[in-house]
C-alpha cells in the first residue's frame, strides 16, 4: 500500500475560525477526516501533519524520501516567502502536489506568486477542502504512473 504525507503550514490550525470569506467554515480536523476517507478509498495510507514552524515543515519534507511515496503540501503563507521550503521540496524526487483552499491567483498581489510551486508536479487551488481531495486523486495517478 502506498503512503503519502499531507503537510499543512502556518495558521492552518485556525481553519474554521479565521477569514471565513477565504477559507470557509471547515476545520483542519475535518479536512484530515475527509482526506483519510479519500485515501482509504484509493488504497493509500496517509500521514497528516501541521506546523506553524518553518524548520519543522522542512524536517517533515526531508522524511518524504525515505518514508513516503509522495507529498501533498499546503505551505500556506510560506508559499510566497520560503526559499527554504522550495529547496527542501526540490531535494526529493518523489511526486509533490501543492494545494490551497483559496484561489491564490485571485487574492492580494503578494499571494499571487508561489515560490514553492517551482518544485512540485502541479498546483491545485481555489476549490476549498476539495483541493485536497483532487490532490489525492492526482497523487494516486502520479504514484501509479497513470495518465492524468
Amino acid at each position: 500500500m502506498k503512503k503519502i504525507l499531507i503537510i499543512n503550514g502556518p495558521n492552518l490550525n485556525l481553519l474554521g475560525d479565521r477569514e471565513k470569506n477565504f477559507y470557509g467554515n471547515t476545520s483542519l480536523q475535518n479536512i484530515k477526516s475527509i482526506c483519510a476517507d479519500k485515501c482509504k478509498k484509493n488504497n493509500m495510507e496517509m500521514e497528516f501533519f501541521q506546523s506553524n514552524h518553518e524548520g519543522e515543515l522542512i524536517e517533515k519534507i526531508h522524511s518524504v524520501q525515505s518514508d513516503f511515496d509522495g507529498i501533498i503540501i499546503n505551505p500556506a503563507a510560506y508559499t510566497h516567502t520560503s526559499i527554504a521550503l522550495l529547496d527542501a521540496l526540490r531535494a526529493t524526487a518523489k511526486p509533490k502536489i501543492e494545494v490551497h483552499i483559496s484561489n491564490i491567483y485571485a487574492r492580494e498581489d503578494y499571494r499571487r506568486k508561489s515560490l514553492t510551486s517551482e518544485a512540485v508536479n502541479g498546483v491545485i487551488c481555489g476549490f476549498g477542502e476539495d483541493s485536497y481531495l483532487l490532490a489525492i486523486e492526482a497523487m494516486n495517478k502520479l504514484i501509479y504512473n497513470k495518465k492524468l
